[in-house]
Protein backbone atom coordinates (compact mmCIF):
# COMPACT_ATOMS: atom_id res chain seq x y z
CA UNK A 1 0.00 0.00 0.00
CA UNK A 2 1.36 3.42 -0.96
CA UNK A 3 1.11 5.96 1.85
CA UNK A 4 3.12 8.91 0.53
CA UNK A 5 2.31 11.26 -2.35
CA UNK A 6 4.93 12.71 -4.69
CA UNK A 7 4.84 15.11 -7.61
CA UNK A 8 6.12 14.52 -11.13
CA UNK A 9 7.08 17.48 -13.34
CA UNK A 10 7.62 17.13 -17.09
CA UNK A 11 9.21 20.13 -18.79
CA UNK A 12 8.13 20.35 -22.44
CA UNK A 13 7.48 16.63 -22.96
CA UNK A 14 7.72 15.65 -26.62
CA UNK A 15 6.43 12.07 -26.92
CA UNK A 16 2.75 11.53 -26.10
CA UNK A 17 3.18 7.84 -25.28
CA UNK A 18 5.72 8.66 -22.56
CA UNK A 19 3.42 11.24 -21.00
CA UNK A 20 0.49 8.82 -21.17
CA UNK A 21 2.52 6.11 -19.45
CA UNK A 22 3.63 8.60 -16.80
CA UNK A 23 0.04 9.73 -16.24
CA UNK A 24 -0.95 6.10 -15.66
CA UNK A 25 1.99 5.69 -13.25
CA UNK A 26 0.86 8.80 -11.38
CA UNK A 27 -2.69 7.45 -11.15
CA UNK A 28 -1.43 4.15 -9.73
CA UNK A 29 0.83 5.82 -7.15
CA UNK A 30 -1.37 8.77 -6.14
CA UNK A 31 1.17 11.21 -7.55
CA UNK A 32 0.26 14.50 -9.19
CA UNK A 33 1.50 15.30 -12.71
CA UNK A 34 2.66 18.79 -13.66
CA UNK A 35 3.19 19.63 -17.33
CA UNK A 36 5.37 22.68 -17.84
CA UNK A 37 5.89 24.78 -20.95
CA UNK A 38 5.05 23.98 -24.55
CA UNK A 39 4.00 20.40 -25.10
CA UNK A 40 5.18 18.52 -28.18
CA UNK A 41 1.65 17.17 -28.70
CA UNK A 42 -2.00 17.93 -28.01
CA UNK A 43 -3.60 16.71 -24.79
CA UNK A 44 -6.24 15.12 -27.04
CA UNK A 45 -3.60 13.12 -28.99
CA UNK A 46 -4.80 9.52 -29.48
CA UNK A 47 -1.38 8.02 -28.58
CA UNK A 48 -1.38 9.97 -25.31
CA UNK A 49 -4.87 8.77 -24.44
CA UNK A 50 -4.12 5.16 -25.44
CA UNK A 51 -0.94 5.02 -23.32
CA UNK A 52 -2.88 6.29 -20.30
CA UNK A 53 -5.70 3.81 -20.92
CA UNK A 54 -8.67 4.41 -18.62
CA UNK A 55 -6.61 5.99 -15.83
CA UNK A 56 -7.18 9.62 -16.86
CA UNK A 57 -9.92 10.23 -14.30
CA UNK A 58 -7.63 8.96 -11.53
CA UNK A 59 -4.73 11.38 -12.02
CA UNK A 60 -4.49 15.08 -11.19
CA UNK A 61 -2.79 16.92 -14.03
CA UNK A 62 -1.76 20.56 -13.80
CA UNK A 63 -0.38 22.79 -16.56
CA UNK A 64 2.10 25.62 -15.96
CA UNK A 65 3.67 27.98 -18.47
CA UNK A 66 7.10 27.83 -16.84
CA UNK A 67 8.94 26.11 -14.00
CA UNK A 68 9.35 29.42 -12.14
CA UNK A 69 5.54 29.73 -11.86
CA UNK A 70 5.32 26.22 -10.40
CA UNK A 71 8.05 26.95 -7.86
CA UNK A 72 6.27 30.15 -6.79
CA UNK A 73 3.11 28.12 -6.17
CA UNK A 74 5.06 25.66 -3.96
CA UNK A 75 7.75 27.82 -2.29
CA UNK A 76 8.44 25.45 0.60
CA UNK A 77 8.69 22.29 -1.50
CA UNK A 78 11.83 20.40 -2.42
CA UNK A 79 12.54 20.01 -6.14
CA UNK A 80 14.91 17.38 -7.56
CA UNK A 81 16.16 17.62 -11.14
CA UNK A 82 16.83 14.39 -13.03
CA UNK A 83 19.72 14.56 -15.47
CA UNK A 84 22.53 12.56 -17.00
CA UNK A 85 24.80 15.55 -16.26
CA UNK A 86 25.12 14.98 -12.51
CA UNK A 87 27.28 12.72 -10.37
CA UNK A 88 24.70 12.76 -7.52
CA UNK A 89 23.05 9.34 -7.53
CA UNK A 90 19.31 9.32 -6.83
CA UNK A 91 19.88 6.43 -4.39
CA UNK A 92 22.03 8.66 -2.17
CA UNK A 93 19.19 11.14 -1.50
CA UNK A 94 16.37 10.78 0.99
CA UNK A 95 13.03 11.87 -0.43
CA UNK A 96 10.10 13.19 1.56
CA UNK A 97 6.40 13.05 0.73
CA UNK A 98 5.29 15.94 -1.50
CA UNK A 99 8.76 16.31 -3.09
CA UNK A 100 8.85 17.23 -6.78
CA UNK A 101 10.82 15.27 -9.38
CA UNK A 102 11.57 17.34 -12.47
CA UNK A 103 12.32 15.75 -15.85
CA UNK A 104 13.26 17.51 -19.07
CA UNK A 105 12.24 16.95 -22.68
CA UNK A 106 13.14 13.55 -24.12
CA UNK A 107 15.60 14.89 -26.69
CA UNK A 108 17.20 17.74 -24.71
CA UNK A 109 16.85 17.16 -21.01
CA UNK A 110 16.58 19.90 -18.41
CA UNK A 111 18.16 23.18 -19.55
CA UNK A 112 21.74 23.73 -18.32
CA UNK A 113 20.73 27.03 -16.67
CA UNK A 114 18.29 25.20 -14.36
CA UNK A 115 20.83 22.48 -13.57
CA UNK A 116 23.54 25.04 -12.80
CA UNK A 117 21.22 26.81 -10.34
CA UNK A 118 20.36 23.51 -8.62
CA UNK A 119 23.57 21.45 -8.59
CA UNK A 120 22.98 19.88 -5.16
CA UNK A 121 19.45 18.87 -6.11
CA UNK A 122 20.35 17.54 -9.56
CA UNK A 123 20.39 13.76 -9.46
CA UNK A 124 21.05 10.93 -11.88
CA UNK A 125 20.23 7.30 -12.51
CA UNK A 126 23.45 5.37 -13.20
CA UNK A 127 24.07 3.96 -16.68
CA UNK A 128 27.04 2.49 -18.48
CA UNK A 129 29.36 4.91 -20.27
CA UNK A 130 28.53 5.84 -23.83
CA UNK A 131 24.75 5.66 -23.57
CA UNK A 132 22.72 8.85 -23.92
CA UNK A 133 19.77 8.32 -21.59
CA UNK A 134 17.02 6.03 -20.36
CA UNK A 135 13.44 6.30 -21.57
CA UNK A 136 11.60 9.14 -19.81
CA UNK A 137 8.72 7.00 -18.52
CA UNK A 138 11.16 4.39 -17.20
CA UNK A 139 13.22 7.08 -15.47
CA UNK A 140 10.16 8.50 -13.75
CA UNK A 141 9.16 5.03 -12.55
CA UNK A 142 12.64 4.25 -11.20
CA UNK A 143 12.91 7.43 -9.13
CA UNK A 144 9.28 7.52 -8.02
CA UNK A 145 9.36 3.98 -6.72
CA UNK A 146 12.61 4.63 -4.86
CA UNK A 147 10.90 7.57 -3.13
CA UNK A 148 7.89 5.35 -2.31
CA UNK A 149 10.21 2.59 -1.02
CA UNK A 150 12.02 5.03 1.24
CA UNK A 151 8.74 6.20 2.74
CA UNK A 152 7.36 2.79 3.59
Amino acid sequence: MIKSKFNIVLIEPEIPQNTGNIARLCACTGSDLFLVGKLGFSLTEKHLKRAGLDYWNSVKIYKYDCLADLKVKFPNSKFYYLTTKSKNLYTKKYFNPEDFFVFGPETRGIPESILNENKDDSITIPMIEGQRSLNLANSVAIVLYEAIRQNG
